[in-house]
C-alpha cells in the first residue's frame, strides 16, 4: 500500500491549534472578568470640633435666607456688588449687624465710622434696608457666613473613573476581535492544510491535476459587448450630472456651519440650564427685520454678579476654568473691574462671526414670524436649547421655505387681520385651517421685491 501521509500528525496540529485558540480565550476572558480589587480607602482624618453656630444661629436656614436675599449683591468668598461675607461675624458686633442689615442709610447719615468706611469702600452703592428680617435671621445669615470653607475633596490614592474599568462593560471589543482574528488564521492554515494533503494524495495514485485554461480579461471581454458599453457610458453619463447638479444646489448653503467665536457663548447654558428666554437677548427679532446680536450690556445685565460658573456646568469637553475664562474675556471687553466693582471705561470691540446669512435678494422679517405667526424659534434655528456652540440648523433654502409655508397653519386667534380673508379662501379652497401658502405664501413678491 502506497503511503498517503501522515494523517496523525495533522490531526494533532488540528487539535492544537483549537487547544491554543481555547486557551487564549478563556485567559483573556478570565483577565476581563477578574474583580478589580478593592481600593483601600484612608481613614477620615479627625477634625477638631469647630462650632457652626458662632452666634446663636442655625446656618441652615441661613443658607435658605441668604440665597433668598443676599446672593443677587453678595457672595461668601468673593467680591460682588457688595463684600465677601465669609467670617463676617468676627468684624462687628451684632447690635451693629441688626442696625446695618434693617437700614443701612440710617447708620451711615448718624456718622457711625464702620458704616461710613464700608460705604465708601464698596463704591458708596447702598444697601437695599430689610426691615421685615429679624434679628434670629439676621444671626442666622452670619451663622451661616461663618462656616468655614469646604475644602476641596482629594482624590482617593488608586480609585478608578467609574466606567473607565477594563471590565466593566464583560469582555472587550479587542478580546473579540482577537480571538475571531485567531479562528481566521487558523482555518487559513487548515486550507492549506488540506490542500497539501490532497494534493500529496492526487500525486501517489497517479492522478494529473488539469492545468487552468487561459481566459479571456473581463476587462476585453466588456469592451467587446457594445450593449454593455453603450448602457454604462449612458449611466455614467446620468450619474455624472446628478452628482454635478446635486454640487451645484449646494453652492452657498451653510447648514451646520459652526464657527469659532472671540467669546465661547453656550446656549447649552444658557437657554437650557438656566432656561432664559430666546427674547430677552435678541428682543429685536419681536419687532424687527432682524433679530440683532444682544449688547454685551445685556450679558452684564446678570454677569456683574456671575463671575464664575458652578462646578455642575463643566463638561468632559470644556471645564469650568474654561468658562471662568470666558467671562474674563466679557469683562476686559465692557471694561468691568470685578474686583472695585466698577467700570473702567477701557473697553474692546467683540468681532462676532455671522452664522446666518441670506442673500442681498431675499428679504425675511423676523417680527413677521415671531410676533404675527408665533413661530418658534427652534422651528428655524433647531434645538439652541442644547447647543454648546452654536450653528446654522436650517439649509435656508427657497425648497425649504416653501416647504414650510405649505404646512404651516395661519394661526386666527385674536387676529382680526386675516379675519375676512380667512372666510373667503377658507370656502374657496373647502378647508378649515389654511396655510400659509393658501394665503398668498408662495407668491415671488413675497420674499423677493
Amino acid at each position: 500500500m502506497k503511503k498517503m501521509g501522515n494523517h496523525s500528525s495533522i490531526t494533532k496540529k488540528l487539535y492544537l491549534g483549537l487547544a491554543l485558540m481555547l486557551t487564549l480565550s478563556l485567559t483573556s476572558y478570565s483577565q476581563g472578568a477578574t474583580p478589580a480589587a478593592p481600593v483601600a480607602v484612608a481613614a477620615p482624618a479627625a477634625t477638631t470640633a469647630t462650632p457652626a453656630i458662632t452666634q446663636g444661629g442655625d446656618p441652615v436656614k441661613g443658607k435658605e435666607i441668604f440665597n433668598t436675599n443676599c446672593a443677587a449683591c453678595h457672595k461668601l468668598d468673593a467680591k460682588a456688588t457688595g463684600p465677601a461675607l465669609r467670617g463676617v461675624g468676627s468684624k462687628h458686633e451684632k447690635a451693629w449687624f441688626y442696625k446695618w442689615v434693617h437700614n443701612s442709610g440710617d447708620l451711615i447719615k448718624s456718622g457711625d465710622a464702620a458704616a461710613v468706611k464700608l460705604f465708601a469702600d464698596n463704591n458708596q452703592i447702598p444697601m437695599t434696608p430689610f426691615p421685615a428680617l429679624s434679628e434670629a435671621d439676621i444671626d442666622n445669615v452670619i451663622a451661616y457666613a461663618s462656616e468655614p470653607k469646604p475644602a476641596a475633596a482629594a482624590p482617593v490614592v488608586g480609585a478608578k473613573v467609574p466606567g473607565t474599568e477594563a471590565g466593566s462593560g464583560g469582555i472587550s471589543n479587542d478580546v473579540i476581535l482577537g480571538a475571531l482574528s485567531l479562528v481566521m488564521a487558523i482555518l487559513i492554515v487548515m486550507l492549506v492544510l488540506v490542500n497539501n494533503v490532497l494534493r500529496k494524495v492526487a500525486a501517489a495514485n497517479g492522478i494529473n491535476v488539469a492545468p487552468k485554461e487561459p481566459t479571456i480579461p473581463i476587462w476585453k471581454a466588456f469592451a467587446k459587448n457594445q450593449f454593455l458599453v453603450l448602457v454604462s457610458s449612458i449611466f455614467l453619463l446620468l450619474a455624472s450630472a446628478f452628482f454635478v447638479y446635486g454640487y451645484l444646489m449646494q453652492i452657498g448653503v451653510d447648514q451646520n456651519y459652526s464657527p469659532v467665536q472671540p467669546i465661547h457663548y453656550s446656549h447649552r447654558i444658557h437657554a437650557g440650564s438656566n432656561g432664559i428666554n430666546c427674547n430677552y437677548c435678541h428682543s429685536a427679532a419681536r419687532v424687527s427685520k432682524n433679530a440683532g446680536i444682544p449688547s454685551l450690556n445685556v450679558c452684564m445685565n446678570c454677569h456683574k454678579n456671575i463671575a464664575e460658573v458652578s462646578d455642575t456646568t463643566a463638561t468632559s469637553e470644556y471645564s469650568k476654568a474654561f468658562y471662568d475664562n470666558e467671562i474674563n474675556k466679557l469683562y476686559k471687553a465692557v471694561g468691568w473691574d470685578k474686583v472695585n466693582q466698577k467700570y473702567t471705561g477701557i473697553t474692546q470691540p467683540v468681532k462676532w462671526v455671522r452664522i446666518h446669512n441670506l442673500q442681498s435678494f431675499v428679504y425675511f422679517n423676523h417680527s413677521q414670524h415671531v410676533n404675527v405667526a408665533g413661530v418658534a424659534c427652534q422651528t428655524c434655528h433647531g434645538p439652541v436649547q442644547t447647543y454648546e456652540v452654536q450653528k446654522q440648523f436650517a439649509p435656508l433654502t427657497m425648497s425649504w421655505c416653501i416647504n414650510c409655508h405649505r404646512k404651516t397653519e395661519v394661526k386666527m386667534e385674536g387676529n382680526d387681520y386675516y379675519t375676512k380673508i380667512h372666510e373667503q379662501l377658507s370656502k374657496k379652497y373647502g378647508v378649515d385651517k389654511l396655510t400659509a401658502a393658501q394665503m398668498g405664501g408662495l407668491e415671488c413678491g413675497k420674499c423677493h421685491y
